[in-house]
């Protein structure tokens, strides 16, 4: 088995103070052609000269219709994609396992002075989850990302008995990586909408089936 993946607001082991609050990590099985037709469709209805397409295309009011048809029962994700949404101030509370008066960037940068490098990134165990919930003998493809070194693959190994090899590639030249984009990108902004009071009921439905991981 073969899926692509990408994330969303990773800001490496920064958890708190950073630009976004919560990270998404997006996993796809499409058929290369199916997500090429998905890409075809998504810029026949966009029309945007932008070379590569990102979630906040999608976002826009005037393409709120495209939205809702890629992740609806009509669209060609649905049962395909799947998203883990990590509240990253939460993942900062279980690492530290209370909750400690005053600000917490001072104990997120003692936890990353003190632990192994990487070992606060939500990026790995994002990985690591993916892998086991489309089975065993998983390949990935990846987006390109500074943390996944060959020794944090090697590592990624261990964790993960079901992955077979992890490839990491140019978003713009794997359509099934650009459809996780999309799917990561999306999720993040609505959940990180819905955080601040301004949620968005209808395609907090839509997106629903696909998150198979709140933190």
């Amino acid at each position: 088995m073969e899926i692509a993946c990408d994330e969303s607001g990773s800001e490496g082991e920064k958890l708190v103070g950073g630009v976004t609050a919560v990270f998404a990590h997006a996993s796809v099985r499409l058929d290369p052609a199916d997500a090429a037709a998905c890409l075809a469709e998504l810029r026949d209805r966009i029309r945007s000269p932008a070379l590569e397409y990102k979630a906040n295309h999608l976002l826009r009011p005037k393409h709120r219709p495209t939205l809702l048809w890629l992740l609806g029962p009509a669209g060609p994700v649905l049962g395909h994609a799947y998203v883990q949404l990590v509240d990253k101030r939460a993942f900062l509370l279980h690492h530290l396992g209370h909750t400690p008066p005053g600000p917490l960037e001072p104990y997120n940068d003692a936890l990353r002075a003190r632990g192994p490098h990487g070992s606060l990134d939500p990026l790995f165990p994002a990985i690591v989850r993916a892998v086991r919930h489309w089975g065993d003998d998983v390949t990935v493809r990846h987006d390109f990302h500074p943390t996944l070194t060959a020794s944090r693959i090697a590592r990624l190994h261990d964790a993960a008995p079901g992955l077979r090899e992890l490839t990491l590639v140019d978003s713009r030249a794997d359509h099934r990586v650009q459809v996780a984009d999309f799917v990561a990108g999306v999720a993040r902004r609505i959940a990180e909408e819905e955080s601040r009071g301004h949620p968005d009921p209808e395609v907090a439905r839509l997106l629903r089936p696909y998150v198979i991981g709140v933190r």
